[in-house]
């Protein structure tokens, strides 16, 4: 047990505008505590690890989530730039009841363009469709939740990144989303067969002796 292989652990930021449920949803992916009665409060930083299964018969693997702080404002396109270098993969949240949110997502996806230096981050949108609790205050012009997310839906498309509809009261909704992602962290490895041509060589080494 105690050489036992530890695997890499994935860095997963979960980012967006405030008030879209961001920590909703991973309280509710690891847990499976939040409820309509869940008062949360306002997240500053929080780390939470998770143990994901890869859809790879039972195979699991370990995310490393951290949740951040909700933009606002004149924020928009300022996520922290140590926000944008460290994470292995970003998930991206909005609530399709307000666009807002759905505009702010294009300006952090930019930044992550900008600061990925060549290497391939996976990124995920989450439409959370149950964002918002009565408290909350709604959109000053209510739009269509359809027309958002249509919108939304050829945003991603044109960015080639995947975009699922959850809803943070129904744990199961979340399942798929983090197991794919989780899936594209920790591809499957596969058998070398340089060792097999190594014993060739030396076994031809030999018998030319």
């Amino acid at each position: 047990m105690l050489n036992a292989k530890i695997g890499k652990v994935g860095k997963v930021l979960v980012c967006g505008m405030k008030n879209v449920g961001k920590t909703a949803l991973i309280e509710q992916l690891v847990y499976g505590n939040v409820n309509t009665e869940t008062e949360l409060h306002p997240t500053i930083e929080d780390i939470y690890v998770a143990s994901v299964d890869t859809g790879r018969g039972g195979a699991r693997e370990t995310l490393r989530i951290y949740d951040t702080a909700g933009l606002q404002g004149e924020q928009a396109a300022q996520l922290p730039r140590h926000y944008l270098q460290f994470p292995d993969a970003f998930v991206l949240v909005y609530d399709p009841t307000d666009p807002r949110s759905l505009d702010m997502l294009a300006d952090i996806k930019t930044d992550i363009d900008k600061h990925k230096e060549k290497k391939e981050v996976p990124v995920i949108v989450l439409a959370n469709v149950r964002a918002r609790s009565k408290k909350d205050t709604p959109p000053t012009t209510p739009i269509p939740v359809e027309s958002v997310m249509d919108r939304a839906n050829n945003w991603c498309q044109r960015e080639r990144i995947k975009h699922y509809t959850v809803n943070v009261m129904e744990r199961p909704s979340l399942y798929e989303p983090f197991t794919v992602l989780c899936a594209r962290l920790h591809p499957p490895q596969t058998k070398s067969t340089f060792p097999q041509l190594r014993q060739v060589m030396q076994n031809r080494q030999k018998s030319e002796v």
